[in-house]
């Protein structure tokens, strides 16, 4: 048995395995007659990993840091693109002076370890910024150490993958030619990229395995509560991991923490946009209003002022950046890191108008005038006033807009989609944990061309071509108890069964509720079991097309009905994120797919590798890496969105009669200004769609509302950020009409419900293609 299991092909992907040991001759003495004096015991072939290395005697020394200061910057700073403190430089002065000795300088010992712990430092995703302090260096440098052997990096020991010290047997081989005096075919550097493991990170393209050519053996489901914790860091301006431990009753500290985060995180985003950006020289001051002029010039910049400058400036004008939120006397203000103020939205107008959602919990930026209390009286209750507390007095807002998102590509530092440049941006951050997009990024998508572009058209038929494996179908409020649902999901699973063999979906997302109302919250055990005979009812209906669960893989999302939550809330709003569906109630399709893969062997000889995936709400999909990234979210964010929306004065145009008594109107002229009502052209449903995908991604989170409205949980809120902007939002929003749309480069799509609304025996859909990164709403009639 063991000879067997030593012989079986591993399935692991070539990312994760090991490079192959060539087959080599147990005795590599070419057999000769007696004339040649063949002896008669062979000599025994060397064997590098069973012969003791000889430790060379090192001589340590002390080696100051600033002796060490322009090795480590040419090799840190100017090839790496990384920034030493002091007291990295401290520690790697003090352990190249302890292992490399007297020859530091001379033989180029320290400057190959330096190559390897700045290589080591990226494939961990430390960040811009090496500190010294933390525990991510020392681990690298104690890997180090024991692969060293008289100042060198010996490659005949195996270190672990993380430390990206991985070196394939396969240089053994080298090594046996070269002590018995053949020629070798490959000498390894030990100055190469293959010390640190870089090779062994390439997608092999010449290999061509079953199990490896399917896009779905590169897919990950991310569970929300599985996702890295990363918190933004103003000092490195970056972002570090979060290591304490979450819970679910964290202290009331984390809540703090959550809008310090949040405001840190868009306050760099704005940072960052070329219109924060102060120019060498600048003509005049911008405001809110000239940005839909068409007369803006590049030398105009905004100017973000904290609510604590305020104090003392009475009569000034000002751009706010800060939470909207509700007083305790009841009126509208605004928040920051430095204080809070009452804000007055009287005569404020959106920019652009009629474009996006204002309510409280969102961040906005407001550019107004700022007025003293002279009463010396005060709206604000408690004593909590000035620097840190509420400043009297209020904040008259003219202008009220979204903070402009950022780019996908923009953010991770990327010339344009797919093309990586050693510019700004947070690549070597692993937002998902499958890895960042600077390390893995380029072979990540050079393998999505290789799985999923398609091929060129035949023009010596007109036959269509055959449809794509890389599509993503999405179901939207998929209700188990309405039997209309059921004979929609069949006439929609037969219109993919039917497909070519290779050519049917790789995934289908389900989203809930898969209940209509709140079965489990009747009380007593009568409400579970209808609930699992619902699942039951599914896993009827998924058996009877074996080849989609053979083949595909099917994730279900729960929306707010669903097990267990809806027990104690009766289908309204529960803290996010919501984990998945209970395993006690989908027992029998995971039956359903185990029986279809046991069937496919029997048919095929090879056991399919369908599964079903039940997990949280948000979650998240990632395709090759960093290189596409889904985010599913199931909410009626529009509904609430209109109910809390802050409602503001709709510019209009002064009479012909108030003309002489009012100011002059500096403003652009009415055609650069939109409207603040959709021109009767653009469809009711389009303009909804617009709003909402506009409202969600200028916020940069999924739930942009106050704790009271929309709770969270704190140490988890981190799943319902989009940013950066993921390459696809899925929102089933059944409040708003289905819809795909595309902003800023991410893709907003709404499947609304399975069953469309208001139309007999019609099912609706999305059909998502990962390759042409767009959507499209399909119908059919059942």
């Amino acid at each position: 048995m063991a000879r067997l299991n030593s012989t079986t092909k591993s399935k692991a992907p070539p990312l994760f395995r090991p490079p192959a040991t060539p087959a080599t001759n147990s005795n590599p003495i070419p057999s000769s007659s007696p004339a040649f004096a063949t002896p008669v015991h062979p000599i025994r072939p060397f064997n590098p990993t069973a012969a003791p290395i000889p430790k060379a005697i090192i001589l340590p020394i002390l080696l100051p840091p600033a002796t060490l200061r322009p090795l480590a910057f040419r090799t840190f700073t100017k090839k790496h693109s990384l920034t030493l403190t002091s007291s990295a430089l401290q520690v790697l002065a003090t352990f190249i002076g302890k292992h490399c000795g007297t020859g530091w300088r001379e033989e180029g010992l320290a400057e190959r370890v330096l190559e390897e712990v700045a290589k080591s430092w990226k494939n961990r995703s430390g960040g811009v910024i090496v500190d010294g302090e933390g525990t991510e260096l020392k681990e690298i440098l104690k890997a180090l150490e024991g692969n060293m052997s008289g100042g060198r990096i010996v490659v005949g020991r195996e270190l672990s993958r993380q430390n990206s010290l991985v070196l394939g047997s396969s240089q053994y081989g080298e090594v046996n030619h070269t002590r018995l005096g053949l020629r070798p075919g490959n000498i390894p550097r030990e100055d190469s990229q293959s010390s640190l493991g870089m090779s062994t990170l390439e997608v092999n393209d010449e290999e061509d395995e079953d199990g490896l050519m399917d896009p779905r053996k590169w897919l990950k489901v991310i569970d929300a509560f599985e996702q890295p914790r990363l918190v933004y860091n103003v000092a490195k301006k970056h972002f570090d991991r979060d290591t304490s431990k979450p819970s679910l009753f964290p202290p009331a500290s984390h809540k703090t923490l959550l809008f310090q985060n949040l405001y840190n995180v868009i306050h760099q985003r704005l940072l960052r946009n070329e219109s924060f950006q102060t120019p060498a020289f600048q003509s005049g001051k911008a405001s809110l209003q000239r940005s839909t002029s068409a007369i803006t010039t590049q030398q105009q910049s905004y100017k973000l002022t904290p609510i604590a400058n305020l104090l003392g400036r009475n009569r000034s004008t000002h751009m706010l950046l800060g939470l909207l939120s509700i007083s305790p006397t009841g009126t509208l203000a605004i928040n920051d890191l430095t204080g809070s103020i009452a804000l007055d939205l009287t005569h404020a107008t959106a920019i652009p108008e009629d474009s996006a959602w204002f309510a409280p919990g969102m961040m906005v930026l407001v550019d107004g005038t700022y007025e003293e209390d002279e009463t010396g009286t005060s709206s604000r209750l408690g004593g909590n006033g000035g620097v840190g507390g509420t400043i009297s007095g209020k904040f008259v807002g003219f202008f009220i807009g979204h903070p402009p998102p950022e780019r996908r590509h923009v953010t991770l530092g990327t010339a344009g989609e797919g093309d990586t440049t050693a510019g700004g941006g947070f690549g070597w951050v692993d937002f998902l944990g499958v890895g960042s997009s600077r390390a893995l990024g380029t072979k990540m998508q050079r393998l999505e061309q290789k799985l999923h572009r398609p091929p060129p058209p035949d023009t010596d038929t007109d036959d269509p071509p055959p449809p794509s494996r890389g599509r993503v179908v999405i179901l939207g409020d998929v209700h188990l108890d309405i039997p209309q649902t059921l004979q929609a999901l069949k006439k929609i699973f037969s219109l993919y069964s039917s497909e070519p063999e290779g050519c049917t979906p790789m995934t289908f997302i389900l989203l809930g509720s898969f209940v209509s109302h709140a079965v489990l919250a009747r009380g007593g055990s009568g409400g579970s079991i209808e609930y699992k005979e619902y699942f039951d009812s599914l896993a009827a209906v998924l058996s009877e097309y074996p080849t989609l669960l053979s083949t595909a893989t099917f994730i279900f999302i729960p929306g707010p009905n669903d097990a267990w939550v809806s027990a104690f809330s009766s289908g309204s709003t529960v803290p996010l994120p919501r984990k998945p569906v209970p395993e006690i109630f989908t027992s029998r399709i995971k039956r359903a797919f185990a029986n279809a893969n046991t069937e496919m062997e029997k048919e095929n000889g090879k056991k399919g590798d369908g599964e079903a995936i039940w997990t949280s709400n948000p979650a998240r999909v990632s395709l090759f890496g960093m290189s596409c990234e889904l985010v599913v979210f199931r909410d009626d964010v529009s509904g609430r969105l209109r109910r809390t929306a802050v409602t503001l004065k709709s510019s209009q145009k002064s009479s012909p009669e108030n003309d002489e008594d009012e100011d002059i109107d500096m403003s652009p002229p009415p055609s650069s200004i939109p409207s603040s009502t959709p021109p009767p052209e653009i469809d009711p449903d389009i303009h909804t769609a617009r709003r909402l995908t506009r409202t969600l991604l200028d916020q940069g989170h999924l739930s942009p509302f106050p704790l009271n409205i929309a709770p969270q949980h704190w140490d988890f809120s981190n799943a319902l950020s989009i940013y950066p902007l993921p390459t696809a939002i899925v929102l089933c929003d059944v409040d708003s009409p289905a819809f795909c749309l595309t902003y800023e480069g991410c893709h907003v799509m709404n499947p609304a419900g399975v069953v469309a609304k208001g139309r007999r025996g019609v099912a609706r859909w999305i059909e998502y293609d990962v390759w042409g990164r767009a959507g499209k709403v399909r119908e059919v009639a059942f």
